[in-house]
């Protein structure tokens, strides 16, 4: 038989074999559909200019405040409608007044909690922040020197900052104030191994889920600005500084520079062995090394001898080195309680 004649009777073949397939019963198993392949997921993009920032808690902490309050929440439930937030709500925590403080702050719609008697700003800053309801904390003093007309443009920086704390820069306040605060700042500056233009001031935007993390190791003094900006710092969070022009208060202020001056310095050596131990132990170990090979080459070249003070200075400098190593894993694992939403 030819090609040809092969090639014109294979589809009557093939047509004979499927009929003979269809009489005993024996059909070939039909293909399978091939699955669907997925669809790539979609890019997401954020429309520019959308706010992360939607809901805000402002907690004024205030202790015989009745001079400054009322003007002070004035500005800020002002502030608060420019903002347009979709949730906002002001808290004056009353750290024990003996005036009219907590009465001003419910006849202007804030919500007032009262210490029954003074517990220290630091406390009521940490009731605030447990209080508050917001996704985002502000804290600004009660005594009028922070402008919340700077509220605007910290929102913005927190865009993309964990916290934005407005700076004087070491203006505004007294000349021994300032000294001191340039001082505390520089010393923060090391330890915490980023550039701090104002260590203490208590006008700042911090995100709550963090702030509520670090309520456990806030003082209940003026200190507690030192200890959060020590402490997001050293672990890993975002901080932004925005400058501002701090206004004059009426009335007395309630910081007494050298008792609490003492109590920053303490809180910053706190803060370095909580969080950064090594700032601290491995400059001291290195000086008792200094010391240690300095005695050492003295007594050699003098009298020919290894005295016992050389090895007690060395050997105290590798003790510190090693106390220092420890005390830094020990701070590692501090880490992982901190922002434990993930967010």
């Amino acid at each position: 038989m030819s090609v040809q004649t092969e090639q014109l009777l294979a589809p009557h073949l093939q047509e004979d074999a499927l009929a003979a397939l269809m009489a005993s019963g024996e059909l070939p198993a039909p293909r399978p559909a091939p699955s669907p392949v997925p669809a790539a997921p979609a890019l997401v993009v954020e429309p520019a200019g959308r706010q992360r920032i939607t809901s805000v808690s402002i907690v004024v902490p205030a202790r015989n405040e009745a001079l400054n309050l009322p003007g002070l929440l004035a500005e800020i439930r002002a502030e608060l409608e420019r903002a347009e937030l979709e949730f906002a709500e002001v808290l004056v925590i009353d750290d024990g007044s003996t005036d009219d403080t907590p009465r001003i702050a419910t006849a202007t719609g804030a919500r007032a909690i009262t210490h029954a008697h003074s517990l220290g700003n630091g406390a009521a800053v940490k009731r605030g922040i447990r209080e508050a309801r917001g996704e985002w904390i502000l804290l600004l003093d009660g005594d009028g020197q922070h402008p919340p007309q700077e509220l605007s443009a910290m929102l913005e920086l927190a865009e993309r900052h964990d916290m934005v704390v407005a700076s004087r820069g070491g203006r505004g306040g007294s000349a021994h104030r300032n000294i001191a605060n340039r001082i505390y700042s520089r010393f923060a500056s090391y330890v915490s191994g980023r550039h701090i233009p104002d260590l203490t001031s208590g006008f700042r935007l911090v995100r709550a889920s963090i702030a509520k993390d670090l309520v456990w190791v806030l003082p209940n003094t003026f200190s507690y600005p030192t200890t959060i900006t020590m402490s997001m710092l050293r672990s890993g969070f975002s901080v932004a500084f925005h400058p501002f022009a701090v206004r004059q208060r009426r009335g007395k202020s309630h910081i007494r520079l050298f008792a609490d001056g003492s109590r920053f310095f303490l809180i910053i050596l706190r803060i370095a062995t909580m969080f950064a131990p090594l700032r601290v132990f491995l400059p001291i170990s290195l000086l008792f090394a200094a010391a240690g090979v300095g005695w050492y080459a003295f007594t050699w070249f003098t009298t020919g001898r290894f005295t016992n003070m050389a090895v007690t200075l060395l050997g105290q400098a590798t003790l510190l080195f090693a106390l220092g190593l420890i005390a830094e894993q020990i701070a590692a694992l501090r880490f992982q309680n901190l922002s434990r939403d993930g967010r």
